[in-house]
């Protein structure tokens, strides 16, 4: 990642400056030019990297066509400033030529105060289409999908498929697959091109359908087209109506694309942070303080039960010979909370990519219990090693010094066992709570497992530990 944006970087700087001087002694026919030189993300990378003002003219004097195809590359808060800044009629030209699906991505991501003037000036039907996809809920396989695709009956004969397809492949948003379907438009099956192309121009289409083709609904929420893109390792997936009529097509590279936005949100909640709505540097300074404050506090208030445990023990900690424990509350702390966070991360990322499901949930605490047994019993007895050296030292004007040090040694080792164990449970199985809720399991985030495992590891920790130490 960090090469990537490395060369991103180089590309922009080096471009953009040649870019703004062409524009500066007014020659615009040299900056598309050398504008047009480049690779569509190259040369959204030089857009983004120029100032406002020579931003939208270098935009404007693109062709249309490699204007929509850049404009579909840039981050949200560079596409709304050049919607802003162009006129309704050359940004009109400019949507046009974009996918339907990459138009709805953008008008949706408008405000409104842009995104109606802006569907006010596209034609009829492109307006149409726009609208009738926008009316899908936000984050739905209906925002995603193209209505780009090609179809064939199941009588036609392979002449006749063929002949369609060179009448309006061209229209297509992928060849690789033709789609069957019945007199209602339903989807029955798939064709591959290849099998289409290798076939006798008289057999039917019948004859060479797969058997079987995946789809998805077209209310499913988009993860499902990264589920079952990657299950069946297919890159286009139909779209289907309740009625089984198809209604559109998901390519691959919007798959890509919510593959991404969905693992980031997850990671951003994982961290305690709400789902950002702009990439992190085009984010607000009020948007970061929002997605970030609220979880602070509630995390805040949920650390001052640690507090309160901890008073329960106040008188624990003044007698002498228990002292020793307060030397190892941040061990403790540590140990329990990265024993939940990486339980936790684990498990979140097995449901995320369908490893695990709410039926699992008992396997997993059995697993969890046996790896946090074992590795509790690890840290435990190097927590044991290191409470016997402090309390050599500690206890050396004691009659026995080192029994008294592995005394307390036993007693703080066995604690961590318990304060392990607790940490793997803990963290293995709310993302199941969680779920079974019908909340985002990556909501379970490191610093709140983290403040829960602190409370329940500390009294685990207190209790165990000062009961052997009185024995």
């Amino acid at each position: 990642m960090a090469k990537k944006a490395e060369q991103r970087l180089v590309v922009g700087e080096l471009i953009a400056p040649e870019i703004e001087e062409l524009l500066a002694a007014a020659d615009p026919d040299g900056a598309r030019e050398t504008m047009l030189d480049l690779l569509d993300p190259e040369l959204a990378d030089v857009i983004e990297a120029l100032d406002e003002e020579p931003r939208a003219v270098a935009f404007a004097v693109l062709p249309a066509e490699r204007a929509a195809a850049v404009l579909d590359l840039l981050p949200s808060d560079v596409q709304e400033e050049l919607v802003e800044r162009l006129s309704p009629d050359h940004t009109a030209a400019v949507v046009s030529e974009m996918p339907v699906d990459d138009r709805v991505e953008l008008v949706g991501d408008l405000s409104d105060e842009l995104a109606e003037p802006l569907l006010e000036s596209l034609e009829a039907s492109e307006r149409a289409e726009t609208e009738r996809q926008l009316e899908y809920p936000e984050g739905s396989v209906g925002r995603l999908m193209t209505a780009d695709y090609l179809t064939v009956r199941p009588e036609w004969t392979v002449e006749r498929a063929l002949g369609h397809l060179r009448e309006r492949g061209a229209e297509a948003e992928t060849l690789d697959t033709l789609y069957v379907v019945d007199g209602a438009g339903r989807l029955t099956d798939q064709v591959r091109l290849k099998t289409l192309v290798l076939a006798e121009p008289g057999q039917v289409c019948d004859a060479l359908r797969e058997g079987h083709v995946v789809s998805v609904k077209v209310e499913d929420d988009q993860e499902q087209v990264v589920y079952f893109s990657e299950r069946y390792d297919t890159p286009v997936l139909p779209v289907v109506d309740g009625e089984n009529v198809l209604v559109g097509i998901v390519t691959f590279d919007d798959v890509a694309d919510v593959a991404e936005e969905e693992t980031t949100e997850d990671v951003q909640k994982m961290g305690a942070v709400q789902a950002l709505e702009h990439p992190y540097l085009s984010a607000s300074l009020m948007e970061l303080v929002k997605k970030r404050g609220v979880w602070l506090a509630i995390l805040f208030v949920a650390g001052i039960v640690t507090v309160f445990a901890m008073g329960q023990f106040h008188e624990q900690l003044q007698d002498e010979k228990l002292a020793i424990l307060a030397l190892f509350i941040p061990l403790i702390i540590a140990s329990g909370g990265n024993s939940g966070t990486q339980a936790a991360s684990l498990i979140i990322r097995a449901m995320a990519i369908g490893e695990v499901d709410l039926r699992d949930a008992p396997r997993v605490a059995r697993r969890e219990l046996a790896s946090g047994l074992l590795l509790g019993s690890v840290l435990g007895v190097l927590g044991m090693a290191v409470t016997c050296v402090v309390g050599l030292w500690l206890f050396r004007e004691a009659a026995h010094p080192m029994g008294e040090a592995l005394h307390a040694g036993f007693a703080i080792g066995t604690a961590i066992v318990g304060v392990v164990v607790t940490g793997t449970l803990i963290g293995g199985l709310l993302p199941f709570a969680l779920k079974g809720l019908g909340a985002d399991p990556a909501t379970c985030s490191t610093p709140f497992v983290t403040t829960l495992v602190d409370v329940a590891g500390l009294v685990i920790y207190f209790l165990t530990a000062s009961l052997i130490l009185r024995m």
